[in-house]
């Protein structure tokens, strides 16, 4: 009897520890940022958590159940869901439940938490994936839904993330605004209901506004106080963030491609990969986060992320379409002169049928047009050489002008309705990268200018056209397809000419910054944020691009707009990225051609601070008429700060700015650069870190017009 009973405890106790191992507590976690999940009485995921890590190990099983993590279509709940699957007897509900999960290390050290959920009607399975990265606190999710069904089933939204939140108050800020207009700053309260930022513009996506959001949580924050979640899909194509706050106050945030006229048919045993959505939480303002997402991108995601930069002249201003190689070569003596490292020729080098002399004709003809370069790119690279400068070259690879041989040949391979007249985007159309011939075209593009001519040194990657007129002649029936294929053909092209030429930087341009996200950032070094270079309307740009891509990822260019900016304004702000010139030396007195040769030698020297450094915005644009922005050292040994005064009002007052950043122990010495004009009084003295973010220095002025300074502290 003794006997029995023992084995009856013994099962009990087993029968709980089972149970107890069937609802485990699922942690994804960075040094700063937790987000805990937990397994219900029904079987079903429920994210029971996100925000500031808790310290206690112990105090997890105290936190509520919280709200189902991956909400599917057709059940209970009333909001925005995260999947909708049309099963084969055309059925739309699905019901997850947890099967399990693991943790393993990922080849670039972050940690990888796998949950698996199924339904247990329909064969269908979705695996929620985290990669965890301690030190920068970022953490990227994407999902992959299998179709275990015998017959296929169609993706009607299948998001990348879904995540939940609960306080008092939410305050959405976005980036939006149009060519030469990018990225304007707004900030809205969310209530009751959904707010959508969303693309539909395919290929040319992030036209209208960037694919990143800002949520702060419970209060308005600021750049170093207030608790702030930031998001972003690394995903070339069509987005969509929902916003939604319930009736109870709460809020859920369902991120990935915009499911608009792209439902996706599965064949039975195939499975769809989601996009990564990354984002972080930061406890300590809006800057904490960005140098997370800056961090993160050096050492993990943008290509060659902690690699030298070049600087470069481009000839496009100069010339525009009418060049010829004398030209050329002449412009190239002007990157002798400035000190740059690397001459770029822009569009209008191709086509001979249908020369490129406009912007309406010739595109997708890849071929030198014989009457500008006799000689080819062959001799312009040799002339480069020669002058000890490297040679750039720019293309649009995906495009097509109707009036081309291209076009000519292979309507076929042009995104275009067959049945209506086609619409134009800047005088082209878009070629159909679902096709694999077509990719084959455009890998074709870079590989032939690298095969006959291997000194190319740099590409600028353009795309001007959104996708229009939606059809595709290679798909036919799976028209829906369009959108999401189209993007992965182009990740397979990139694949190739990554694979091939590992080494060869390129420039993401998308007449401006159409097309900019972290998963083309993997093939690409840097991008171009605006084709507005005119210096006062970059210091909003590069502010507001840089709360989520490092500087180092970020084009600047010194060119003639705004000629009431003298070239020292123009010369620091471009100083605080990538630095380019676009712009003729017979355009500028003599002594601002040795001023913008110094200023480049400056640069080179500070630029391991600028663009490998921690940035910290220290003064908005937005807050009135000044802008201040630091850069400080990993070991915080050196910084960088630039100051700007923009239009001061008369006898404004200004105060001392407090620096961020610094070692309060240490002593800095504080010295001016790219001196031109009156410099501060404070020049060349020395102050302590505690002294310079406690009380700070007088960087701005009152004084009418723009100035700008620069100040290197050691």
């Amino acid at each position: 009897m003794k006997k029995i009973a023992l084995l009856l405890v013994a099962a009990l106790l087993c029968s709980l520890g089972a149970a107890a191992q069937d609802k485990p507590i699922i942690k994804v976690e960075t040094q700063g940022v937790q987000l805990v999940f937990k397994v219900g009485d029904n079987g079903r995921l429920y994210q029971s958590y996100l925000g500031k890590r808790l310290t206690h190990e112990a105090d997890l099983k105290h936190l509520p159940k919280g709200t189902e993590a991956y909400i599917t279509h057709g059940m209970e709940d009333y909001f925005e869901s995260a999947l909708e699957v049309e099963h084969s007897d055309h059925n739309s509900s699905t019901e997850l439940k947890y099967v399990s999960h693991e943790v393993t290390t990922q080849a670039d050290g972050a940690t990888l938490t796998t949950i698996t959920l199924a339904d247990d009607v329909y064969p269908t399975s979705v695996k929620l994936r985290f990669a965890a990265y301690a030190d920068q606190d970022i953490i990227v999710e994407s999902t992959e839904i299998t179709n275990g069904e015998k017959k296929p089933v169609v993706l009607r939204q299948y998001a990348s993330s879904m995540l939940h939140m609960r306080r008092s108050h939410y305050y959405l800020t976005e980036y939006s605004g149009d060519w030469a207009n990018e990225v304007n700053m707004s900030q809205t309260e969310l209530n009751f209901g959904k707010k959508v930022l969303d693309s539909k513009l395919g290929s040319r996506a992030s036209m209208f506004m960037p694919s990143f959001f800002q949520v702060a949580l419970d209060a308005p924050a600021t750049e170093t106080t207030g608790d702030v979640l930031v998001g972003t899909l690394a995903w070339t194509g069509n987005y969509r963030f929902c916003l939604e706050v319930d009736q109870h106050n709460a809020l859920r945030v369902v991120s990935g491609i915009n499911p608009y006229f792209s439902a996706y048919t599965l064949k039975a045993g195939e499975k769809f990969t989601t996009p990564d959505f990354i984002f972080t939480l930061s406890d300590a303002g809006r800057g904490k986060a960005a140098r997370n997402f800056h961090t993160w991108a050096r050492n993990y995601r943008l290509k060659d992320g902690n690699g030298n930069r070049m600087t470069l002249l481009n000839n496009w201003e100069a010339t525009y379409f009418d060049f010829n190689e004398e030209k050329l070569v002449n412009l190239m003596d002007d990157a002798v002169k400035l000190g740059v490292d690397l001459f770029l020729l822009d569009d209008g080098w191709f086509g001979n049928k249908y020369p490129r002399s406009s912007d309406h004709q010739g595109l997708g003809d890849w071929q030198e047009t014989e009457g500008k370069l006799p000689h080819k790119v062959g001799y312009l690279c040799q002339k480069a050489k020669e002058k000890g400068v490297k040679f750039g070259i720019w293309i649009e690879p995906e495009m097509v002008n109707p009036k081309s041989e291209l076009y000519e040949n292979h309507k076929d391979w042009v995104i275009h309705l067959p049945n209506r007249k086609e619409y134009y985007f800047r005088n082209q159309l878009v070629l159909d990268l679902s096709n694999p011939k077509v990719q084959d075209h455009v890998f074709g593009v870079v590989d032939r200018l690298l095969t006959d001519y291997p000194e190319i040194a740099f590409f600028k990657w353009d795309c001007n056209s959104p996708i229009t007129n939606i059809y595709s002649p290679y798909l036919k029936e799976q028209q829906t397809h369009l959108y999401v294929d189209y993007v992965r053909g182009l990740y397979k092209v990139l694949d190739r000419i990554k694979a091939k030429y590992p080494n060869v930087p390129m420039m993401l341009c998308s007449g401006g910054s159409g097309r900019i996200d972290y998963e083309a950032l993997r093939y690409f070094t840097e991008f171009w944020p605006s084709d507005n270079t005119d210096p006062v309307e970059r210091l909003y740009i590069q502010w507001g691009y840089s709360n989520v891509y490092p500087v180092k990822a970020q084009c600047a260019h010194v060119t003639t707009w705004n000629r009431g900016a003298d070239i020292k304004f123009r010369m620091d702000v471009a100083s605080m990225g990538k630095m380019g010139l676009d712009i003729k030396c017979t355009d500028m007195k003599p002594e601002e051609v040795e001023f913008c040769h110094d200023a480049v030698m400056n640069y080179n020297r500070m630029k391991p601070v600028i663009l490998d450094g921690d940035q910290y915005r220290l003064v908005s644009p937005y807050e009135g008429n000044h802008a201040s922005t630091m850069f400080v050292s990993p070991d915080k040994a050196k910084a960088v700060v630039f100051a700007f005064d923009v239009n001061p009002r008369y006898a404004e007052r200004t105060y001392p700015v407090k620096l961020q950043g610094l070692d309060p122990n240490r002593e800095y010495r504080v010295k001016e650069t790219n001196l031109r004009g009156d410099k501060y009084w404070f020049n060349g003295r020395t102050y302590s870190g505690d002294y310079l973010m406690t009380v700070g220095l007088e960087l701005f002025s009152n004084r009418r017009g723009l100035t700008s300074h620069v100040i290197e502290l050691e």
